[in-house]
């Protein structure tokens, strides 16, 4: 898919995101069909969205296993004047004792089913922006567990952004779920183009996968592939991406699955030593 020089995307992630794709945008948009309209998307690990926003294809199933991230999406979507509004209260109160204040609020489950979604969408975007690292990690209870971070003077939220993100969702038709992946993309036919990126393949633990405290092991990775080779079954395009691995490679060694190496710098990560140029891999079960 080409690019008029000069275009910039209207729209862009709001959210720091282990794993984000920003940096290998060009090589999967070269990669995806080159007229993504004439399809039906669907993303069905969201995460910050970088490739959703950077493709912007009018009709998409875009789906995250982690409820808090796909509740800020909607936020966004339905109401993105209030959360504006309660991010620049976040920002204006911005300290630490601020910060574990609002972290510790998902302890009470009674006070923390009291806020309103919109509420619980704009503590997610400011946790996330004052945090470690921009680091999304729970403990085996669910409950968010990063420090505070060491930021001077952090971008907690941009109103332009926020209203280009929310104007995208609202004026095509964005289906937005929160679900397993496999139950995401159910209803992808000859007409879908699929595009997987999930916790990547980390056998050293590395790279940070603790999105959710379910994790995503190799029996996972296993399941994903299965449900991959379904869809490749049915006609339905798919782009998948993760780590350059002996077992991903093996995984997905099938003579009609062609296997691409990239390589991606890695900012956010559980060890720094795992921060830096990364091999990856894009998996993609079509020709052209």
């Amino acid at each position: 898919m080409k690019r008029l020089a000069g275009h910039n995307p209207p729209v862009k992630p709001f959210l720091k995101w282990a794993g984000g794709k920003r940096q290998l945008l060009p090589r999967i948009r070269e990669h995806a069909p080159a007229r993504i309209n004439d399809y039906v998307y669907y993303e069905p690990f969201l995460g910050g969205g970088a490739v959703l926003f950077d493709l912007l294809p009018g009709k998409a199933v875009i789906n995250d296993s982690n409820a808090q991230l796909i509740l800020a999406y909607r936020a966004v979507r339905e109401n993105a004047e209030g959360l504006i509004d309660l991010l620049s209260e976040h920002k204006n109160r911005n300290t630490r004792e601020y910060y574990y204040e609002l972290r510790n609020l998902d302890r009470d489950a009674v006070k923390f089913n009291g806020l309103t979604e919109t509420e619980k969408a704009a503590r997610l975007i400011f946790l996330n922006k004052t945090c470690y690292n921009g680091l999304y990690r729970v403990n085996s209870c669910g409950l968010f567990n990063v420090p505070y971070g060491r930021h001077k003077n952090p971008s907690i939220y941009d109103e332009a952004v926020l209203r280009r993100i929310s104007g995208y969702l609202n004026s095509n038709d964005i289906t937005i779920m929160n679900a397993d992946y496999e139950k995401a993309v159910s209803g992808a036919g000859g007409d879908s183009f699929v595009y997987f990126d999930p916790p990547y393949h980390s056998p050293g633990k590395a790279n940070f996968t603790e999105y959710h405290a379910g994790g995503f092991g190799e029996g996972e990775q296993e399941r994903l592939r299965d449900v991959y080779i379904r869809l490749t079954g049915r006609g339905v395009k798919c782009l998948l991406s993760n780590s350059d691995t002996e077992f991903i490679r093996k995984l997905y060694d099938y003579p009609f699955l062609d296997i691409i190496p990239v390589r991606a710098k890695r900012i956010i990560n559980s060890d720094s030593a795992g921060r830096g140029s990364a091999g990856e891999l894009l998996i993609k079960n079509w020709k052209g």
